[in-house]
């Protein structure tokens, strides 16, 4: 695994039962449910839906080019808290060739072309992302974006952005969530730090954009 400082170390993840078997995805959005937000903005959450989650994970973790990314905040360049990578969807690692089909079935339900994949590595509770909007899609009417989660689970929390009660959803191993509408636009959402928490990657699917 990594360490603080983004470097190769020794860690403990424990898979799954459920999440040993050959990865595969319910081409049919049987269990999918819709939340509708404010604003025209809505959610979509599948529980399960990639099987197989585990062996995505591990291979995942052992074969992208993970990195530690500086932002800048307040006049300073700062690491982010947490690793990521790029995966191009036409032609991902060997051992992920899932992440095109997963692409295609968003395609379909969707109705956009899901054409790259952002991951982020969460080596621990410390590691989070701050309550934000996705940089380029915020300035659109209206955008569809998709995370798939691997490893053990977070909580996901969104919020209005003029202000007002958030809501969570906890995300597992498998779990499909999709934003859509004016969500990036008018609605944010975090991954916030806790206390104590296993290793997680998120997929992040995004179309193309005008």
């Amino acid at each position: 695994m990594f360490d603080r400082l983004g470097r190769m170390s020794d860690f403990a993840w424990q898979s799954s039962l459920l999440g040993a078997c050959a990865p595969s995805v319910d081409e049919d959005f049987d269990a999918l449910v819709r939340t509708e937000l404010s604003a025209g903005a809505w959610v979509d959450h599948l529980p399960g839906w990639l099987q197989g989650a585990d062996e995505v994970f591990a291979t995942a973790l052992q074969e992208l080019p993970w990195g530690q990314r500086t932002q800048r905040l307040h006049g300073q360049d700062l690491l982010q808290p947490r690793l990521t990578a790029s995966i191009p969807v036409a032609d991902p690692p060997a051992g992920l060739e899932i992440l095109p089909r997963i692409g295609r079935l968003l395609d379909a339900r969707y109705g956009r072309h899901f054409e790259r994949v952002g991951a982020n590595l969460y080596r621990d509770g410390r590691d989070s992302v701050a309550w934000h909007g996705d940089r380029i899609a915020r300035d659109l009417p209206q955008a569809v974006i998709a995370i798939v989660s691997l490893g053990e689970p977070r909580t996901f929390r969104l919020r209005p952005r003029d202000g007002g009660a958030s809501i969570g959803f906890s995300l597992g191993a498998g779990d499909l969530l999709v934003m859509g509408g004016s969500c990036q636009r008018t609605w944010q959402h975090t991954v916030p730090k806790v206390a104590s928490a296993g290793p997680r990657i998120s997929l992040t699917y995004r179309h193309a954009y005008p």
